[in-house]
């Protein structure tokens, strides 16, 4: 809300536009009794927040999380408001979470939990209305069930209710990448906008899941030496240049980095002080705070997480003249892939993943060229920029369509 109000206030925001913005479409939270593996009935929370569906019908993943509060929910739904927002497609924000502990739970028991909650959900879902996707401890597999239990409800199989199925379920080629591609793509414009080559940069990653090994490699690519990456076990730093696909497949082999032997073992706060022209946090929200944001040696932000930093360090961040690419359009060619997957399931016809990988490259430089010509005009930073942009397009389509 902070960074919303910073924004709403350099538009001139007016009021009735600002309220209706500021709150949630719609709240729906269900408890759900499901019969566990034990023979004893549990009953998990579950909700899905749709923060607006102004410009198309709202779109946000589903987590399943000891941490899932409603709360939590309202907040990512409406950053997907403006992730979608930012980089132009036909979405509103939404999201969802079951509270529950995933990795105590057997395939069958969260079988049953994901067909509940599709099936308590089967009025709020539609390929028109709200379309989820995974997030936090979910993936292809609880899609796959979601699809099934939604289609058979509706009498007719319905791919497009949801993102981030199998392939072989109507899931779109590149949906894998898509997230990490992105943020190389803003890195890449980042670079040119700032006068730097990439051969002469060095970059650290933090976090080496999907988000953070995909981006790493990609950005390697570009010819920019990857001097530092970190997962759970800690950070790994290599002056001469960490080879990201010998990292990638010792990570595959072992379950994590731990004893990897391509860099020195450092902290994950360390990590993000190191000396380097790029830096991308791709792990836990909040990693960059007051507390260290002063510490920073990067030129470059890249926020492959959501949230990585806080409000309170923006300030901090912008007085050193650090350019930082905020996380709702860095991270945002998930969502656009996720709007592809959707677009050819409504055809029926599907692209090659060259098609798929032009198609989302050419979204995410227009959005960047976007935001980075609003931030100019404003004088502000680039997430405030971000916020201005997408913001615009919301209350503008809003007073069009008119409230009663």
């Amino acid at each position: 809300m902070k960074r919303f109000d910073e924004a709403a206030k350099i538009l001139n925001l007016d009021d009735s536009v600002y309220n209706t913005l500021k709150y949630p479409a719609r709240i729906v939270t269900v408890h759900l009794p499901v019969m566990m593996d034990n023979g004893k009935i549990q009953v998990f929370e579950g909700h899905r927040v749709q923060h607006s569906t102004t410009l198309g019908p709202s779109k946000g993943g589903i987590r399943y999380s000891m941490d899932v509060s409603l709360d939590e929910v309202k907040a990512l739904a409406a950053w997907m408001t403006w992730k979608t927002a930012v980089v132009g497609i036909p979405y509103g924000g939404g999201k969802g979470g079951i509270k529950c502990d995933p990795k105590s739970m057997s395939k069958g028991e969260l079988e049953r939990l994901t067909r509940a909650y599709a099936s308590a959900m089967s009025d709020i879902f539609g390929p028109d209305k709200d379309i989820p996707a995974p997030d936090m401890n979910t993936g292809q597999q609880e899609m796959a069930w979601i699809v099934d239990e939604f289609s058979k409800i509706k009498g007719a199989y319905t791919p497009a209710v949801i993102t981030g199925k199998p392939i072989s379920m109507g899931g779109s080629l590149g949906r894998v990448e898509a997230t990490g591609r992105g943020v190389m793509v803003c890195t890449r414009s980042a670079l040119s906008k700032m006068g730097l080559k990439p051969e002469a940069c060095t970059c650290v990653v933090q976090g080496f899941g999907n988000v953070g090994s995909i981006s790493a490699k990609l950005i390697e690519q570009l010819g920019v030496k990857i001097v530092g990456i970190s997962d759970v076990t800690g950070g790994y730093y290599n002056p001469e240049g960490i080879k990201v696909a010998e990292a990638m497949a010792y990570s595959k082999a072992n379950g994590n980095l731990g004893g990897f032997p391509g860099g020195k073992n450092i902290s994950n706060s360390e990590l993000l002080e190191l000396e380097c022209d790029i830096l991308v946090p791709a792990a836990m929200e909040d990693q960059i705070t007051d507390a260290n944001a002063a510490n920073i040696k990067a030129k470059l932000i890249v926020e492959g997480a959501n949230g990585p930093t806080s409000a309170n360090a923006d300030k901090i961040l912008n007085d050193k003249g650090i350019i930082v690419v905020p996380d709702i359009l860095a991270n945002a060619g998930g969502v656009t892939v996720s709007y592809f997957e959707w677009v050819q399931n409504r055809m029926g016809y599907f692209w090659s993943e060259e098609d798929v990988n032009s198609k989302a490259d050419a979204v995410m430089m227009s959005a960047f060229e976007t935001v980075y010509e609003a931030g100019t005009n404003h004088k502000v930073s680039m997430r405030t920029a971000a916020y201005i942009v997408s913001i615009d397009r919301v209350a503008s389509t809003q007073k069009f369509r008119g409230v009663y």
